[in-house]
């Protein structure tokens, strides 16, 4: 069976011809041959300019294909009381017995230490969710942010072990390369990759760090270096999860 975790459904960009609804996601499944997709949600940070994918959207489209979708949940973590005390709990619960198996894509411009970012993302662990995050240290724009090296992201990977992370975006992706020009982080950067890398360290060490292939992010940072990329999927295949939003050639990999 093939699963993609990485689907999106709802305005997705500044026009309303941009718009992809439920229907139009299961099309393009049964052309690329996908059994099933998480759809992740979107809308529910400020930061992100998407429209109609935020929770409720996402379950209610799921319960058209019941059979084809898998709805993800999405909370922001200065939802309610904006505090590291904030209990989540209440929705956490109403969201896991409405189906959802996941929590993403989580990118608000907050960095990932946030106390507020590490009080929610404790209590979704606690429900056996995953969280598929974007990571995007510009100052503008949505993504959690993070140092050179990830530092944020490795204390989360320690204060909230039983929660999985689940990387992608810009600076995620670019971090898997030691030498990291710092105007890149940002971005896509090319050539070949130096081994010690964040990302494959953060893999190695701790076993609830996975990473999404999604994107042009995910693309670049497998395809940019062919020998490391082939290297990088066989050591780690296991945590690593596939998108439907990726370039064509991606299938090649």
């Amino acid at each position: 069976m093939l699963i993609d975790v990485h689907a999106h459904i709802g305005r997705l960009g500044t026009e309303r011809s941009e718009t992809l609804d439920v229907t139009d996601l299961v099309n393009k499944m049964d052309i690329w041959g996908i059994d099933k997709s998480c759809v992740n949600c979107l809308s529910e940070h400020p930061e992100a300019h998407y429209l109609e994918s935020d929770t409720e959207d996402i379950i209610a489209a799921c319960s058209k294909y019941p059979d084809r979708l898998i709805p993800f949940c999405l909370i922001d973590p200065r939802f309610g009381l904006n505090s590291p005390e904030m209990d989540f709990s209440y929705l956490l619960e109403e969201y896991v017995a409405r189906g959802c198996k996941g929590m993403g894509e989580m990118l608000p411009k907050m960095y990932f230490d946030d106390p507020r970012c590490l009080n929610l993302f404790r209590q979704v662990g606690e429900f056996g969710l995953p969280i598929i995050f974007d990571m995007n240290d510009s100052v503008n724009y949505y993504g959690l942010r993070d140092d050179y090296g990830l530092p944020r992201l490795e204390q989360a990977l320690q204060e909230c072990p039983d929660t999985v992370l689940v990387g992608h975006g810009p600076t995620f992706w670019a971090e898997i390369s030691k030498d990291v020009p710092e105007d890149q982080r940002a971005g896509y950067p090319t050539g070949p990759v130096v081994p010690g890398g964040a990302v494959s360290r953060l893999m190695e060490k701790y076993d609830n760090m996975w990473a999404d292939l999604s994107a042009g992010s995910g693309y670049n940072g497998i395809t940019r270096d062919e020998k490391f990329g082939l290297e990088f999927l066989d050591q780690f295949q296991c945590r690593l999860v596939s998108p439907l939003p990726a370039p064509p050639v991606a299938v090649q990999v």
